[in-house]
């Protein structure tokens, strides 16, 4: 019996010493690969943590930002704060959705660009265009949803099902050129026989699985805002992932590959748009569609709106901002997009896209009666 016991507690000695060594083992290797990436990758390497997670709108489940959450970005060109209120869009306070007496409302919708991934809060196109209303005497509120990696189809989703509920009086739609393929990937959408946009799927949520997994604990949380080893692993694996599935939505489609967006991606999105343009017309608000910049040569820049879909816009009657009217007057004069990370807009940028979008809104008579409401 007592050998039988001596025998039971060497081998727990042993399977805990091996433990002990296969953790040890674990943190040096974790140790010596941060070393190795802070480095020489540093500079290459971002610290963007998505935090994605699932919400329910109507029928239809697709990501947002994380509710009430306080996380840091950090790439070569500096760090940058996020705060969600309850409802996981970035900004301090909330939004009822009943709209409060004689204020003028805007609802910014769109991706990282929109989010504002390497721009302060407070340089959003949406709160710059907030506060230059403010500083004209028009009581405004813009809400910002953007969603890092929200295509067209996802926004279109979220204003049927969530967004009318603001009341907005200006919805802006910030278009980027990667909307065209996601809006594939999401697949929430295809065209009929007539090319008008059938629901296809009511849900799309990728990745969003893992990180509620990673997310939930607080030594993970840490380690995507403070580990560059961490990062690099996580942002391969993520980038793996996405081709993965952008390969298998071009396929399913008969999408060869080619420079720029093939008819079919234009056709879906002019679709999305169109269907977004009736939507708030029929629910008393105002659409525009900003015309997010590509980054090339800097300090050039491209439109990401091909001459196919501002047809479409223009035989629609659909407001839009193209890029070039409101950037080539300065260009050479600032910086388009942020110099490394993922060469997001720049608070420059956002700051000239937010005049726009409010110079428009005080240009229409409208604003002064939304005013009264």
């Amino acid at each position: 019996m007592r050998r039988s016991v001596r025998h039971l507690a060497i081998v727990i000695r042993r399977v805990l010493g091996n433990a002990l060594v296969a953790v040890f083992s674990l943190v040096l290797a974790f140790a010596l690969g941060e070393v190795v990436v802070r480095g020489l990758y540093r500079e290459a390497t971002v610290l963007f943590p998505r935090y994605h997670t699932d919400y329910q709108y109507g029928p239809y489940t697709i990501r947002g930002i994380r509710p009430r959450a306080e996380f840091w970005h950090t790439s070569a060109d500096g760090s940058w704060k996020f705060v969600t209120n309850s409802r996981g869009f970035r900004a301090t306070g909330e939004y009822a959705y009943e709209k409060p007496g004689g204020t003028l409302r805007v609802l910014a919708l769109g991706d990282s660009h929109t989010q504002g991934y390497e721009v302060r809060q407070e340089f959003t196109y949406a709160a710059v265009a907030e506060r230059f209303l403010a500083h004209r005497n028009v009581r405004a509120e813009a809400i910002n949803a953007g969603v890092s990696g929200f295509s067209t189809a996802e926004a279109l989703v979220f204003l049927e099902n969530e967004g009318y509920k603001y009341r907005p009086d200006l919805v802006v739609l910030g278009f980027y050129a990667n909307d065209f393929e996601d809006n594939l990937k999401a697949g929430l959408f295809t065209l009929d026989a007539d090319n008008r946009p059938v629901e296809r799927e009511r849900a799309h949520v990728p990745g969003v699985r893992i990180q509620n997994a990673i997310y939930s604990l607080a030594p993970m949380r840490w380690l995507s805002e403070n580990s560059y080893f961490y990062s690099l692993l996580l942002n391969n694996v993520w980038e793996y992932f996405k081709a993965r599935l952008a390969r298998a939505a071009a396929a399913e489609y008969a999408i060869a590959n080619q420079d720029g967006p093939s008819a079919r991606e234009i056709l879906l999105a002019a679709a999305l748009i169109e269907r977004m343009h009736r939507f708030c017309a029929d629910n008393g608000m105002r659409l525009l569609v900003v015309d997010i910049p590509r980054r090339t040569e800097p300090p050039r820049f491209a439109s990401s709106l091909p001459g196919e879909l501002r047809a479409r816009f223009e035989a629609a009657g659909i407001e839009y901002v193209p890029s070039e009217a409101v950037l080539g007057p300065v260009e050479g004069a600032g910086e388009i997009h942020v110099a490394h990370g993922h060469h997001h807009i720049s608070e420059f940028t956002h700051t000239l896209i937010g005049v726009e979008i409010a110079r428009r809104l005080l240009a229409q008579k409208s604003v002064l009666t939304a005013q009264a409401r």
